[in-house]
């Protein structure tokens, strides 16, 4: 079963100080294009969800990431992610920063990651 890798969006961008907050959907297309360039390695053993929120709705998804867009708070719709794909049996990473967060999603069996992991300091 491939892991599923849940990204904060909002956390992930918002851990680097590059201006992203002129474009917060710009700087969300170019966290979902760097996540594809992950998946389109050579180990093809995660299913990739990006999950936005605010003025990021709207960024599509591409192949190899899934992009979700909040319909009001990002953390929620993670923990309901989390929630039912570890309830589905899968194997979750969700990678953020946020310690309220990773404790909602550490309740359903879910490990954390921090921004780091897909988002290296340039």
């Amino acid at each position: 079963m491939r892991t599923v890798l849940i990204v904060d969006a909002a956390n992930v961008v918002g851990s680097v100080p590059d201006g992203w907050w002129r474009d917060r959907r710009g700087a969300a297309e170019r966290l979902r294009d760097r996540l594809a360039a992950r998946a389109a390695g050579p180990e093809d053993d995660e299913e990739i969800i990006l999950v936005v929120e605010g003025a990021a709705r709207g960024v599509g998804s591409v192949p190899g990431v899934q992009v979700e867009a909040a319909p009001g708070s990002g953390d929620d719709l993670i923990v309901e992610l989390a929630e039912a794909r570890t309830r589905d049996g899968c194997p979750v990473v969700v990678v953020t920063a946020d310690r309220a967060l990773r404790e909602r999603v550490r309740a359903y069996g879910a490990r954390c990651v921090g921004p780091r992991t897909v988002r290296p300091v340039d």
